[in-house]
């Protein structure tokens, strides 16, 4: 799977974790930056840029690592198509794939830990979107972004 991935300075020492560790499983992983932790970083163009390399299918999968992760969620989810999921724990993890079919993962690397970061990544990435009633959901989201009322 090819992976777009990011971090503010917060997330540096994380994101190096994680692209060791998504390489090691095969893994296509392209560093999008930041790789410097002594300049502190602004989040949003990090965010915009691995969402649109997934919205424009030159990624599969997005990964975007911040302090508390709450910004750069906010920041991917504004680029029209990414339905990024902030998770710091295996049940969100789960349910932002099954449910919301997220394709930006985003992990607070000031909260998570290296070794639940793995843990965290690999879920997302081996759990499938359920579909069904999830899917009217995400178009539904879809129509929002669009600036269409939904009912």
């Amino acid at each position: 799977m090819r992976i777009a991935l990011a971090a503010d300075h917060n997330g540096i020492a994380l994101k190096s974790h994680l692209a060791d560790w998504l390489t090691a499983r095969g893994h296509d992983v392209d560093d999008r930056g930041a790789h410097d932790e002594t300049e502190t970083v602004d989040y949003p163009p990090l965010c915009a840029d691995v969402g649109r390399q997934v919205v424009a299918g030159h990624a599969d999968r997005g990964i975007v690592l911040g302090g508390s992760g709450q910004g750069e969620a906010i920041a991917c989810n504004k680029i029209r198509g990414v339905r990024a999921g902030l998770c710091q724990d295996l049940f969100s993890t789960e349910i932002s794939r099954a449910h919301n079919d997220s394709n930006v993962l985003v992990v607070a690397a000031k909260i998570v830990t290296p070794e639940l970061a793995e843990q965290i990544a690999a879920v997302w990435l081996d759990t499938p979107f359920k579909g069904g009633r999830h899917q009217r959901r995400l178009d539904q989201i879809a129509g929002l972004e669009r600036d269409e009322t939904v009912t």
